[in-house]
């Protein structure tokens, strides 16, 4: 474990995943502390709201006793500095999703020389798992419990039944 270092893991997170959690769990073996910090990004179009992303990721990261879930909006060089750390933790499943965080770490650094970016790959059950996949999976009506920790399912499947409500009271 690296001594005294504050690491981040930043994402919207919507929905977490079990990839999502795969990759907090291995962090919070490395690192004394992590947060998790979830982008309010209102120009992106999230299922949940920021605080059901809160809520749910504190409700899976409960036994993890040095992972902290908070949120941010900006850009997150401005915010690692606020919290006073430069380690950002990345998941990484595939190629095509090193090519996109190489270039957002380059960036980072351009930005802030201290702030370094740790790779970690997903368990490769995960691999194939990402939000938006998820997300159209449950709108669709299929199952989503093999991608998502059960209450991520549960919501997932609240969220449906609501949207197919209002949808069909519209009509």
């Amino acid at each position: 474990m690296t001594k005294g270092i504050l690491a981040v893991y930043p994402g919207s997170f919507d929905p977490p995943t079990n990839g999502h959690l795969d990759i907090v769990s291995r962090a919070s073996c490395l690192f004394p502390k992590v947060i998790v910090a979830i982008t309010k990004n209102a120009s992106k179009k999230h299922i949940f709201p920021l605080d059901k992303r809160i809520d749910l990721f504190q409700k899976i990261t409960k036994n993890l006793k040095n992972v902290e879930v908070a949120c941010f909006s900006g850009l997150l060089v401005n915010y690692l500095e606020k919290i006073n750390s430069f380690i950002l933790i990345r998941g990484l499943r595939a190629i095509s999703d090193f090519e996109y965080e190489f270039q957002m770490s380059l960036m980072n650094r351009k930005l802030n020389k201290k702030i370094e970016t740790i790779f970690l790959m997903t368990d490769q059950a995960y691999t194939f798992i990402s939000s938006s996949m998820v997300r159209e999976i449950a709108m669709l009506g299929g199952n989503v419990a093999d991608f998502v920790p059960d209450c991520v399912e549960k919501e997932l499947k609240k969220y449906v039944i609501d949207l197919s409500r209002k949808s069909y009271t519209k009509q």
